[in-house]
């Protein structure tokens, strides 16, 4: 089953997303949960670790906030990797918190995880690193491209599920190009709008399954044209 929804650029879902925020509406708390709750849902059995790749935007704050919530369950150990040059504070405390542990980039090139354990690939990565702050495609740096690169092999291999925060990072969100190694997604959870780039271009080469998260920009996205639409998964409530 499956259902058909418009599509959108960026620029539309952050004009969207702009008078809620002016307002004070909590819309990263709305898709952290909603994150969170999905995460919950694709659980296997087997799956016992989550690597939480931060970066500096919003979808940084997403994925910490979802890892916050998920750090209650006593079977599973919540990694965080902060990969970006800044990371939302608040966010980042709340996880840790929790019991998230943070770790370095060394610990996943290494192949040992902060507890020790030689086999460091993680059941699960949720892909917070670059959001809509930009525009275009943009290349994985630093911390992040070493994060990738040193996660490729295990997600080429299928042990490692990738659940992308919105879009999978370093994917043009409106024309689906690329500018460098992006982690495929298993799944991606988009907020607000489904962006245009994850059905054009090599937009479905690296989305996966696309999950929509309503987040309340309907009356927003209302007066824009949408950009194309796309037949997605399904649409949950944030």
């Amino acid at each position: 089953m499956s259902v058909t929804v418009p599509t959108y650029t960026a620029a539309q879902v952050r004009a969207a997303e702009q008078p809620l925020l002016e307002a004070g509406e909590p819309l990263m708390r709305r898709a952290a949960a909603a994150l969170a709750r999905i995460v919950r849902e694709e659980r296997t059995t087997g799956d016992r670790r989550v690597l939480v790749l931060a970066g500096s935007g919003d979808n940084g704050g997403d994925a910490l906030l979802a890892a916050a919530d998920l750090a209650d369950a006593e079977d599973l150990v919540i990694d965080v990797l902060p990969v970006g040059t800044r990371v939302h504070e608040a966010a980042l405390g709340a996880a840790v918190a929790a019991g998230a542990r943070l770790i370095d980039v060394s610990e996943i090139a290494a192949g040992h995880g902060a507890d020790g354990s030689m086999d460091a690939a993680p059941d699960v990565v949720l892909d917070g690193v670059l959001g809509l702050g930009g525009s275009g495609a943009r290349a994985l740096r630093g911390t992040a491209a070493a994060a990738v690169s040193a996660l490729l092999p295990a997600v080429a291999a299928g042990r490692t599920r990738v659940i992308a925060v919105d879009l999978p990072s370093g994917l043009d969100p409106d024309a689906g190009a690329m500018a460098g190694a992006i982690l495929p997604a298993t799944l991606t959870v988009t907020f607000g709008g489904v962006k245009a780039g994850l059905v054009t271009g090599r937009g479905p080469e690296f989305a996966g399954e696309v999950v929509l998260v309503d987040i309340g920009l309907g009356a927003g996205l209302a007066a824009a044209e949408p950009a194309g639409e796309a037949s997605i998964s399904r649409v949950v409530s944030g």
